[in-house]
């Protein structure tokens, strides 16, 4: 995933040491910046974003709480469809006699 940041211009190139990069404190702390928001579910644009806001010690706050109010209102959509094909799949599972017959009502939903 870091040499796919670099190539995104996520991150800065890395000093060199011969074959090996050298990344000083600072590269580190911004990759768990980065690793902690895509643990968060913010997509790479936005995370662009937020390294934007980060760095700017000028910005507002309110920028950044946005962000965030969006991405946890995106995620709660998420979540909710995740419970709405969940109950339709043990839904399903319950109308299935899961025997040797081959009526199977989890195969006719999907053929609709």
């Amino acid at each position: 995933m870091i040499r796919h940041y670099e190539a995104i211009e996520l991150i800065p190139p890395p000093a060199r040491r011969g074959n090996y990069r050298d990344y000083a404190d600072a590269d580190v702390h911004r990759l768990k910046f980065i690793a902690n928001a895509r643990d968060l579910g913010f997509p790479i644009e936005e995370i662009r974003a937020l390294l934007h806001l980060w760095a700017d010690r000028k910005r507002s706050s309110a920028e950044v709480k946005a962000l965030a109010l969006a991405r946890a209102d995106e995620l709660g959509r998420k979540a909710a469809m995740l419970v709405a094909m969940r109950a339709t799949l043990l839904q399903l599972a319950e109308h299935c006699h899961g025997d040797a017959r081959p009526e199977c009502p989890i195969l006719d939903h999907l053929a609709v």
